[in-house]
């Protein structure tokens, strides 16, 4: 950490007595990663005497267009809201900086956990930003989908018209594939399952936002604007897929729906995001004390209650855990 904050100040050409404040992810996300960041972030914060500030993750995440996009193509409240990492796949409405609204949301893997243990199955090559990255570089390699057209078979996508993600079968039925072809398995059958888990894994999405913009209307709600944000939004193919399934929806309601991203830089875990969410608490002197404590479990639709809050949140997810495809 010492090096982290070194390299920060220097490439920002200032020094650590120019900093008005400290902002640090309070959760939700792994107990030990986040403590690492807290102890940081409190020992600077006493030694310097400057205030803290600690975030919520997600909100970070579905606040970054505010921070990347131009001033006249920021989101307009209300807007739907998809935040794809390899801990969390949610789809939310959001009526304002601090309140959202859960739609949809994963019952067991992830979107970003289904991506690496997708690509590690088919044994992808190294790539630098990870297994996920690996396998969509593999997918876009030059070659036709009618070449493999026998190869690849469609995967079946689960919870149809249910508001939830599951991804957890999808990367079981890569993982029976791979074992029913056995000896057989090579590039070109691997470019055909890896295709297939992306096509599933796109049709999942488009289908909850698809029933998210009909719900959304059945209520009256002018949406203009979804957003994706997140690790997994970096992929070309997904906003490909889901900038096509918008302009679909908006041609057949004449009532345009603009996906906006951040750039790939700022979609996967990022320090400027964090400080960007706290700016509105520095502003307002909204401080938290020293002894703040971790909230692994802090669910977006409860910003601003008290800590007790996320028991019942951490409650309702232990009846969804992890499930491990295998």
């Amino acid at each position: 950490m010492p090096i982290a904050v070194k390299r920060a100040l220097a490439e920002a050409q200032c020094s650590v007595h120019d900093i008005d404040g400290i902002a640090f992810t309070r959760g939700p996300g792994m107990p030990g990663c986040l403590t690492v960041a807290a102890t940081t972030a409190k020992a600077l914060a006493a030694a310097l005497g400057k205030p803290l500030v600690g975030v919520h993750h997600m909100h970070a995440h579905a606040l970054t267009p505010f921070l990347s996009q131009p001033e006249d193509d920021l989101p307009a409240y209300p807007f739907l809201t998809l935040l794809l990492t390899g801990g969390h796949t949610l789809l939310l409405l959001a009526t304002s900086p601090n309140s959202y609204e859960i739609l949809a949301e994963s019952i067991d893997s992830t979107i970003g956990f289904a991506y690496d243990r997708a690509s590690r199955a088919l044994a992808m090559p190294p790539h630098p930003k990870g297994p996920g990255a690996s396998l969509e570089a593999f997918c876009a390699q030059p070659a036709d989908d009618s070449e493999l057209q026998d190869l690849m078979q469609p995967l079946g996508v689960p919870l149809h018209n249910r508001m939830a993600f599951s991804y957890a079968g999808i990367v079981a039925q890569i993982i029976l594939r791979i074992k029913e072809l056995g000896d057989s398995l090579n590039d070109q059958t691997k470019l055909a399952l890896a295709r297939a888990f992306q096509n599933a894994a796109a049709r999942h999405l488009e289908e909850k936002l698809l029933m998210a913009i009909m719900s959304c209307r059945k209520r009256n709600l002018d949406i203009k604007h979804m957003v994706m944000s997140g690790g997994v939004a970096s992929n070309m193919f997904l906003r490909n897929r889901l900038r096509s399934c918008l302009e679909a929806a908006s041609l057949a309601s004449q009532s345009p729906i603009k996906l906006i991203c951040p750039p790939p830089a700022l979609c996967t875990d990022n320090a400027a995001m964090i400080a960007w969410a706290s700016m509105t608490r520095f502003l307002t002197q909204d401080y938290d004390d020293l002894t703040v404590s971790l909230r692994p479990t802090w669910t977006l639709t409860n910003l601003t209650q008290p800590e007790t809050e996320d028991k019942a949140w951490k409650g309702r997810r232990a009846r969804h855990p992890e499930v491990d495809a295998v």
